[in-house]
């Protein structure tokens, strides 16, 4: 039987549209607050949060995607990051190398950067690969970032780390069986990152329920306000580490997926 597949490509400002055919369908994340004059759907239809996109970022997209659609097979990636299922080319292996003489092993660890979108377009994960792979695995996601320190002493020196105690009030109060898995990924130096995902649409709607359950019991407690800049994406950072504790409690099958970054779009056609 066929699947329907739907991965959905999410901007946040005007760039080019690497991938405009299935699979693959770009979305404008917070449309409801963008300026940009582009023409692709929007967040901002039927059920949305998109108003909300400063705090939550890619996170508008996630339950637009969740409320609005329906799928067999449902995946977000962003706009400048593709999933792949390529071998990697010899000359990044030793690029690798080279990463550690610098100190940024940690860094690009699972990301292949480059400008040259021709060159890795027909590398981008595709319908039939995430078929054959879903077959074997529950989840595809991106490789884990290598992080120096532990989930949580990475998150309490760039965030504020009373987001942390916040979410273990919470998990204890509405999901007491995720405590465990909550400081089991705390603990760990590894880290699925982005908001990134491809699963079957069973699958999402019961991680998504999950998920915005408690991203807006954590939005009700705390004061945006106090949030400024970088840090008033609380909401995406929130769900990044959430996504991790999902994923732990349920012992879910993974695949591992290097990232293909087009850091920057030097080559389209």
């Amino acid at each position: 039987m066929s699947k329907r597949i739907e991965l959905y490509t999410f901007f946040y400002k005007e760039a080019p549209v690497v991938i405009n055919k299935s699979p693959y369908i770009p979305i404008m994340a917070g449309n409801a607050i963008s300026h940009a004059a582009v023409h692709m759907k929007g967040d901002d239809t039927g059920k949305s949060i998109s108003e909300r996109n400063k705090s939550y970022s890619e996170l508008t997209g996630t339950y637009w995607v969740w409320k609005n659609t329906m799928q067999d097979i449902v995946g977000v990636v962003h706009y400048r990051r593709f999933l792949t299922n390529k071998p990697e080319p010899t000359y990044y292996k030793f690029k690798r190398v080279l990463y550690r003489f610098v100190g940024i092993q940690y860094k690009r660890h699972g990301l292949i950067y480059t400008r040259n979108v021709r060159e890795f377009i027909e590398d981008v994960l595709t319908e039939q690969e995430v078929i054959d792979l879903l077959h074997e695995y529950d989840v595809l996601m991106p490789m884990k970032r290598k992080l120096k320190y532990t989930v949580k002493k990475h998150y309490e020196r760039y965030h504020n780390k009373t987001d942390l105690l916040l979410l273990d009030e919470i998990l204890k109060e509405k999901y007491p069986d995720y405590v465990d898995a909550f400081h089991r990924v705390l603990s760990k130096k590894r880290l699925y990152a982005n908001n990134m995902f491809i699963m079957k649409r069973a699958d999402f709607d019961r991680c998504m329920e999950w998920l915005f359950d408690i991203l807006f019991e954590f939005e009700k407690r705390i004061a945006l306000s106090n949030y400024k800049g970088y840090q008033e994406r609380v909401l995406g950072f929130i769900a990044e580490r959430m996504l991790n504790v999902w994923l732990e409690q349920e012992q879910s099958k993974i695949k591992d997926l290097p990232v293909i970054y087009f850091k920057h779009f030097k080559s389209i056609k």
